[in-house]
């Protein structure tokens, strides 16, 4: 699974995209996490499975899901506290939920 987290910039992006390694590694998962930004989300939904909103685009959700429902990509947002999930392991909790059923789980 690639897993795309995207915030406006990529710096706090690149914060959870690395948390979310650690925390798959951990598990025993293999799966790629990579940062992004708005800007280069038309392009990166190319090599993605699962995106991951940075809570501050929870606004941008509805535009994002029609990029990525042509490509067969399951998008989320991240809760409010995400950094303040020091291990990712919630992050990654949330990253497979989003693939397991193709939609942010709180809006199912």
């Amino acid at each position: 699974m690639r897993i795309l987290v995207v915030c406006g910039a990529g710096a706090s992006s690149t914060f959870v995209a690395l948390r979310i390694r650690r925390a798959a590694h951990a598990a025993g998962l293999d799966l790629a996490a990579f940062a992004g930004t708005e800007r280069s989300l038309p392009i990166d939904l190319d090599s993605t499975d699962v995106v991951l909103l940075g809570p501050h685009l929870h606004r941008s959700l509805d535009e994002v899901r029609a990029l990525a429902a042509p490509r067969g990509v399951a998008v989320g947002v991240l809760p409010d506290d995400v950094f303040t999930d020091l291990d990712g392991s919630r992050a990654l909790a949330l990253a497979r939920a989003v693939a397991d059923q193709g939609a942010d789980p709180a809006s199912a």
